[in-house]
């Protein structure tokens, strides 16, 4: 019997997608906010997809907030932007 793949939706578009194929960003136990490259860092996590398009969304309809149960200050969005760009 297959498994599924878990999906998660993206926190900008909305949309579902696999998990493999998101970013994770998480609020540390500390609450800090950063983007978890592996998937298994320790926090709360909100999915975006891999693009700076979504992260703009995610900004605009408070996406981030809304999952991570803070606000998020700009810098935070434009560190995020920057590592996005890198990936």
């Amino acid at each position: 019997m297959n498994k599924k793949p878990a999906t998660r939706q993206c926190v900008g578009c909305r949309e579902s997608f696999e998990k493999r194929n998101l970013i994770r960003v998480i609020k540390t136990p500390e609450g800090e906010i950063q983007l978890d490259v592996t998937g298994k860092s320790n926090g709360r996590g909100a999915y975006l997809c891999k693009n700076t398009e979504c992260l703009k969304k995610a900004r605009k309809n408070q996406g981030l907030n809304r999952s991570l149960k803070m606000a998020i200050p700009d810098e935070i969005y434009e560190q995020l932007e920057k590592e996005l760009s890198e990936i």
